[in-house]
């Protein structure tokens, strides 16, 4: 199985270098392949949406953009029959895929592979538009990086042992390059790593696609589509392979805190403000509720900076209903330090506190799991932040 990313599609002339990338693995043994959309093709759809809707409906959202995709294979597609290789394009739904009803955000609920095994038994390339299904006879798609789960869902209901996914970096890096400029490629990751990174972050892989990798306990390589080496692989790895306690550090500017003051303390608001946020699907990230003062305490959440006008609306009408104040704040970023050897090392926090110290960054929020310490900052702060906690670590010297 073969996925091939926006970047890697973005022209004519790419799609011609992966229908002749495509051809030599084909020669190799049967192949399928997922693509995404050409270049920023996602983008701009939904500029050209807000130029004649303000606050378009989701469903008509959804069939605009899954157009994206379905452009690359089409043309991927004829890309490769015009090199000799019998291709067959399909859409989400032509290759099996039935999602729940949620648009923009829906996640696959099944898979039917008989189509897309149909054209592989005749010896063809089934080249699939990922990012999409179908739901009661609607388009969906499956939110940014949807691609991704597309192939791993279509690998995993093939049977395939690993999904070989190609995009325009050679890997997963222990951070960003274009940040830290001695950042190194990381040879494994564990699912969990990975899935932590995605989530604080990197954009590699989507986190959706991971998760259901190691459900299926289907390996991932992390591969550019234009050059060579052997990428990141991502799958169970045992935590004495390594010696770091931190793997990588990962950061993120897409996110907005929103703070509610003035709380009274007593039981049950947490829960109605959550609920209808989760009702809205909005997914919350860091929480921070404080200490009890005067009768009143104060929620801190993050969420992403998409969800941010749904969130306001809700989370005003909540702090309303009990005489609380809300508010928010997008000028903010996270920055995470990952690694599943945190868990038996010592220090690893005080390590992190002390390099951002160092560096005079403020931290303004804290959440932490066994493989993860994120901190809440200003955005104004998020490289130095990364490069103080990438250095503090080694990682741009140790083996990693």
């Amino acid at each position: 199985m073969h996925k091939y990313g926006g970047s890697s599609v973005a022209s004519p002339e790419r799609i011609i270098h992966v229908a002749e990338r495509v051809k030599a693995a084909w020669a190799q043994g049967p192949l399928a392949v997922v693509v995404s959309a050409m270049g920023d093709t996602t983008d701009d759809l939904l500029a050209l949406l807000r130029q004649v809707a303000h606050d378009p409906p989701a469903r008509e959202v959804d069939l605009l953009l899954a157009a994206g995709e379905q452009i690359s294979a089409a043309l991927l597609a004829a890309a490769l029959q015009e090199r000799g290789v019998p291709a067959r394009a399909l859409l989400g739904w032509q290759a099996g895929f039935a999602t729940d009803a949620v648009h923009r955000k829906a996640r696959i609920r099944d898979v039917d592979p008989a189509r897309v095994q149909a054209i592989l038994a005749e010896g063809a390339v089934p080249v699939v538009a990922g990012f999409q299904g179908l739901h009661a006879g609607e388009i969906t798609t499956l939110g940014r990086g949807g691609s991704d789960t597309t192939a791993v869902a279509l690998a995993a209901a093939l049977g395939c042992a690993r999904c070989e996914i190609y995009s325009d970096v050679d890997g997963v890096y222990t951070a960003d390059p274009r940040v830290v400029p001695d950042a190194r490629r990381l040879a494994v990751l564990s699912y969990e790593e990975m899935m932590e990174m995605a989530h604080m972050g990197a954009q590699v892989l989507q986190i959706r696609a991971v998760e259901l990798a190691e459900a299926r306990r289907l390996t991932i390589v992390a591969r550019s589509t234009f050059a060579g080496g052997p990428g990141t692989e991502i799958r169970e790895v045992d935590p004495t392979e390594s010696e770091m306690s931190v793997r990588g550090v990962a950061h993120d500017r897409n996110i907005a805190k929103v703070t509610i003051r003035g709380v009274p303390d007593r039981p049950g608001f947490a829960h109605r403000l959550f609920a209808a946020l989760a009702g809205h699907s909005v997914n919350v990230d860091t929480i921070v509720q404080s200490a009890p003062r005067d009768g009143c305490s104060d929620i801190v959440f993050t969420v992403a900076r998409e969800d941010l006008p749904r969130t306001v609306e809700v989370a005003g009408q909540a702090a309303a209903e009990v005489g609380a104040d809300a508010s928010a704040e997008q000028d903010v970023a996270m920055v995470s330090a990952v690694g599943a050897g945190m868990v038996t090392r010592p220090g690893v926090a005080a390590a992190m506190f002390g390099a951002l110290a160092e560096a005079g960054i403020n931290i303004e929020a804290i959440t932490t799991s066994e493989i993860k310490i994120s901190c809440l900052i200003r955005e104004r702060d998020v490289e130095a932040a990364v490069r103080a906690v990438h250095a503090a670590f080694g990682l741009g010297q140790a083996k990693a």
